[in-house]
């Protein structure tokens, strides 16, 4: 197993390894390096949906994928029911998976719910020849930079994440536009967290757009979260990952945000992605 660091602070890349058969300590290496680095690239992988699911199930309990109206009995037919598809590829004039060819932009995973996944885990199977590119950003390095008395407020403040628009500003199903983010749905989460396995303070946010600081005036609310982004996703602090088709991509929800660029909906982009639950105490 070789390791290259991929830029300063943030990623590391991982060959010479098959995710399918891993030993105990080779885990427990990647483990270490996924909690030091927060993004862990894998590539020439081959991997079914039941070995995407075996990998990221040794990093802790899944989510579901979600698969819309289904009951619990059909559910538990599912083959790899933790096993989401991402993609703008539509067969019988039906999308096989969700959040198409648009920009997604700067977001962490679920954050819109009270115990956001811990990890997430994303694997190519077929990636166009131009865009749709991911980038991560340092959200240590973003609490770093602010400034003494942005990061003191910071601290103290609690930040409603959007529950009813996904990442690329689409409605989602079951919810409606409210007229303002101060009445937004989602939940309530700290702006600066602790890492629980590496005790430093982080940087904590979600999707920018309808994002509320609780307690605040919407105008106050939008002038100091202005103040903050202008902190986030710095270029030293960004890496991109250009997807080959075989690249599997794991990263740290706690750490870092992501985005996606946009591509053409006449290419195919098809990715399998996993999400790791927090673990109860």
């Amino acid at each position: 197993m070789r390791v290259e660091q991929l830029s300063n602070n943030l990623g590391i890349d991982i060959s010479g390894c098959d995710l399918r058969d891993l030993s105990d300590s080779s885990f427990e290496e990647i483990y270490h390096h996924w909690i030091q680095h927060s993004v862990v690239r894998f590539r020439e992988q081959h991997l079914s949906e039941v070995d995407l699911q075996n990998f990221s199930s040794r990093l802790g309990p899944l989510e579901y994928a979600p698969h819309g109206k289904i009951s619990k009995k059909d559910l538990q037919k599912v083959k790899s029911p933790f096993v989401a598809t991402i993609s703008n590829i539509v067969e019988d004039g039906r999308a096989i998976g969700g959040l198409g060819s648009l920009e997604a932009a700067w977001h962490t995973d679920m954050s819109y719910i009270e115990n956001p996944p811990n990890a997430s885990f994303l694997y190519a199977i077929e990636v166009p020849a131009k865009g749709g590119d991911t980038y991560f950003c340092d959200m240590y390095a973003a609490y770093d930079s602010l400034p003494g008395s942005l990061r003191k407020q910071a601290e103290q403040s609690f930040l409603k994440h959007d529950a009813a628009h996904d990442s690329v500003g689409g409605l989602r199903r079951g919810y409606e536009d409210s007229a303002s983010p101060v009445e937004a749905p989602g939940a309530i989460h700290p702006m600066v967290r602790i890492h629980p396995e590496t005790d430093r303070k982080v940087l904590y946010l979600g999707r920018r757009q309808d994002a509320y600081v609780m307690g605040m005036s919407l105008n106050e609310s939008e002038e100091f979260l202005d103040s903050v982004w202008a902190y986030v996703a710095l270029g030293k602090d960004v890496w991109t990952q250009h997807w080959e088709v075989g690249d599997a991509v794991l990263w740290d929800n706690r750490s870092v945000m992501h985005r996606r660029g946009s591509f053409s909906n006449d290419e195919r982009r098809l990715m399998r992605r996993t999400q790791i639950k927090p673990t109860e105490d």
